[in-house]
């Protein structure tokens, strides 16, 4: 409740002790109970309770700057992501060289992702290396033989339709991101980046094409935000520049593709990074949360002996 709204409360519903029906009956905030008063009477102490902006955060600039990082380097994966895709679907990319990079690339994320895990965290959810094994080669047995499937699933679609689908579904993505805790990505984030994923797969030239690009799309969209988080954890002072080097690699990336694209990347980025985490801390001195006796009552009881 405002402020305002609560001088608006307190001028037209207060009714001070003068106004009672009778002075020698002592008035209580019940309800379970007659009492000579009417029903908006209120005494003196009724805004005694009164308690402003309780349990607020104060937030700090550079510490919401670097936590805004992590949503300007997904916007940046993206980019880098359509960056591949433009370059397969002009020839000048060939899909050997993105499944050699996206393996040696895995397998360098796979290993720091080990080095930074606890040691705690291994032993109380043992995986051996030899179960992640089967579980990738599983994704990509499936993934390849259904790669001619994927290649001819929206030929019966128009191209303007498969690119609105793939812009909503990657902005989705975005949308949903659980950047507070991005390990494992979200549901409904992950499912939105593969589905434009495999849009855009099926508009490229071959079958190998789509398979490549859809073992790409798991690299960013799947496993890349678990190793950054962990690197957020366990590494914090690399953090930032984790962040920057993606953001750096998404504006020169699409540069290289459209200028003026690049140009956008580069302007929402620093919009997101460093505008908005601006507006919240000036905001936040303008905050005036009120409590008191008007709240809605909350009941602390343990009823474990009940439900026992």
């Amino acid at each position: 409740m405002c402020s305002c709204g609560l001088r608006q409360l307190h001028s037209v519903r207060v009714m001070g002790p003068d106004s009672a029906a009778d002075q020698t009956v002592p008035w209580r905030k019940v309800l379970w109970e007659p009492q000579p008063y009417p029903d908006n009477y209120v005494d003196h102490h009724f805004l005694e309770e009164l308690r402003r902006n309780e349990g607020i955060r104060q937030y700090r600039y550079w510490a919401v700057v670097k936590e805004a990082g992590f949503v300007g380097q997904q916007m940046s994966s993206v980019a880098i992501f359509l960056t591949l895709w433009l370059y397969m679907e002009q020839g000048l990319l060939a899909p050997g060289t993105l499944l050699w990079s996206s393996l040696v690339c895995a397998l360098l994320g796979y290993g720091l992702h080990q080095v930074l895990t606890p040691q705690t965290e291994l032993c109380s959810h043992p995986r051996t290396h030899l179960a992640d094994l089967q579980s990738a080669a599983i994704f990509l047995s499936f993934t390849f033989g259904f790669s001619p499937v994927l290649k001819t699933l929206t030929e019966s679609v128009s191209t303007d339709t498969v690119y609105a689908m793939s812009a909503v579904m990657l902005l989705a993505h975005l949308v949903a991101f659980p950047y507070a805790q991005p390990s494992p990505p979200g549901s409904l984030s992950l499912n939105a980046a593969l589905f434009a994923s495999v849009c855009l797969a099926s508009r490229l030239p071959g079958s190998l094409h789509t398979f490549a690009m859809l073992s790409c799309a798991l690299l960013v969209f799947a496993l890349w935000p678990c190793l950054l988080q962990r690197l957020r954890e366990n590494a914090p002072g690399h953090f930032p520049g984790a962040c920057v080097g993606v953001c750096i690699g998404g504006v020169g990336g699409l540069g290289s593709q459209s200028v003026g694209g690049a140009l956008l990347l580069f302007l929402a980025l620093a919009s997101v990074t460093f505008l908005c985490p601006l507006l919240l801390v000036r905001l936040q001195r303008h905050k005036d949360n009120i409590h008191g006796p008007w709240d809605e009552a909350e009941i602390h009881e343990d009823l474990s002996r009940l439900l026992g």
